[in-house]
């Protein structure tokens, strides 16, 4: 086994915001490490996004409002600056000069075809069809191969922070190699979202929480975990088919919501129809599916599969005639809490940082403006990225601690162990704080999910695998986004409460 490694960045995760932060610390002349689980571009949630990225086009006020109005007011204003005032440079800098991305034009010109999507005020999502994470993603990994100073290390996963008197000096990772500490001046967590928590998700397998419940357990802030994002409209996947996002880009395009009616129901709900806000087109989709038995997206006013054309393939895959509505229902999407950084991606723990979806920058508030998150991802990784290359002390010479004590006195658990514990998380969490929360059910959440991370703990103390770890990590997360939604008691964006219910009290710490 390999006694350990070192860098002056380490950044767990590769996503377009960890590979963001890492592009911008070699930039300054860095040696990068990034750790990621994932062994294929698909295996990171920036490949699956769809509509876009939204730029300023020069009006950052206008954004702003957007942003803002969709947050229901709860957004932090002066992230909410960061993010629309460094739009266009950060786009221009990475994806159009460094990486070339071609995005979509208009027919028979050379000007940006730029796109709506839901509670935007004007067109400006940059795309590339239907499948924009997938052509902003590629390239960057690419482009990071090819550079010096940065090794990207696969199907590694990070275990634990190597934490001592509230400063982080890297993480312990295990690979292919082995198990090893990786010191690091400072230190990237870049590990994406929570989906695997929840029994229909539109994230890729593996986003088990993984960088917000190392943070927590470090000690580091993390908030606002009760703003879980549904997106309205996934598709309805039965129980041996693979589910996929219907983009908003094609409400943006005229598609209409209808029920097991046939009703078109929206309009009632909202004056924005199916371009209001997530969280109520979410809440509206799942009554009127109680209610009816179903909801399909009617794609019949556009030219679905001339403009989305892998959409249509996976419909065809699946056996679905987009003439007849393609069915769909809510899935847990994006986390818009998570570790507390700054406006540098900064966490309360000294040269600790994290970024993209881990992180909780302040720009969401309780709700994400569509196609902002690969945007949120570009301006805190290259804010992030160079930061850390400052303050990561002499470079190749970070400062090394005794790691945390991984032990193995006791024979592997089998493999069913894991899946199981994971299936009982899914379900209650599924069930009990979903899109609709009611206390009575968060405190029954709380007491499963305290019980079974007491189970996990007692293995993980005698035991080390990466499976046991993403469950230590899940169980941790999970019981995060109940505590935070049971201290919660107002309903607002994305958290929603049955009845206008008194704030409880929280329970108890996530190292409990």
């Amino acid at each position: 086994m390999t006694d350990h490694e070192t860098a002056d960045v380490l950044v767990v995760g590769s996503g377009i915001a960890g590979l963001t932060a890492a592009l911008a610390a070699a930039r300054e002349g860095r040696e990068v490490t990034v750790a990621t689980k994932a062994t294929r571009p698909a295996d990171a949630a920036s490949w699956w996004a769809q509509g876009g990225i939204a730029v300023a086009r020069g009006r950052p006020e206008r954004f702003k409002r957007d942003v803002l109005a969709a947050s229901d007011g709860t957004a932090d204003p002066d992230a909410v600056d960061v993010l629309v005032e460094n739009a266009d440079d950060a786009v221009r800098d990475v994806l159009v000069d460094a990486l070339g991305v071609e995005f979509d034009r208009e027919a028979g010109g050379d000007a940006f075809d730029y796109g709506r999507e839901a509670a935007h005020g004007e067109d400006r999502i940059l795309h590339v069809g239907a499948a924009t994470g997938e052509h902003v993603h590629v390239p960057l990994l690419n482009h990071l191969d090819e550079r010096d100073g940065v090794e990207v290390v696969d199907d590694a996963a990070a275990l634990e922070l190597i934490a001592r008197e509230g400063r982080v000096h890297g993480a312990v990772v295990a690979s292919d190699d082995g198990r090893f500490p990786v010191y690091a001046g400072a230190t990237v967590l870049a590990t994406g979202g929570i989906g695997d928590l929840f029994p229909r998700s539109t994230n890729p397998r593996g986003a088990t929480g993984d960088g917000v419940a190392m943070a927590a357990l470090a000690g580091a802030d993390v908030t606002d975990m009760e703003f879980v994002q549904f997106h309205p409209t996934a598709y309805d996947a039965g129980p041996d088919e693979e589910g996929f996002l219907v983009s908003e880009a094609v409400r943006g395009e005229g598609a209409l919501l209808r029920n097991g009616d046939g009703e078109r129901f929206m309009p009632a709900y909202h004056d924005d129809a199916e371009l209001a806000p997530r969280d109520v087109v979410s809440r509206a989709v799942a009554a009127e599916r109680e209610a009816t038995g179903e909801v399909r997206l009617d794609v019949g006013p556009l030219d679905f599969v001339g403009a989305f054309p892998g959409l249509a393939e996976k419909c065809a895959d699946r056996g679905v005639d987009p003439a007849e509505g393609i069915p769909v229902a809510p899935a847990e999407h994006f986390l818009c809490g998570g570790v507390a950084v700054d406006d540098r991606g900064r966490a309360s723990l000294d040269r600790l940082y994290a970024v993209g979806e881990c992180a909780r920058t302040g720009v969401h508030g309780a709700n994400r403006l569509a196609s902002t998150s690969l945007l949120e991802g570009l301006v805190w990784g290259l804010r992030a990225g160079a930061d850390a290359a400052v303050s990561g002390g002499t470079p190749a010479n970070p400062e090394r601690v005794a790691p945390p004590e991984l032990l193995d006195r006791d024979p592997d658990l089998p493999p069913a162990f894991a899946r199981e514990k994971f299936r009982r998380l899914r379900r209650v969490l599924g069930e009990h704080v979903g899109i609709e929360r009611d206390p009575a059910e968060l405190r029954r959440a709380l007491g499963v999910l305290r019980r079974l991370k007491g189970e996990v703990d007692a293995y993980v103390r005698t035991r080390t695998s990466r499976s046991l770890y993403e469950l230590r990590n899940a169980t941790v997360t999970a019981l995060l986004v109940t505590r935070q939604a049971l201290a919660n008691g107002e309903s607002v964006g994305t958290h929603y409460v049955a009845d206008d219910a008194e704030p409880a009290e929280p329970g108890p710490a996530a190292d409990d």
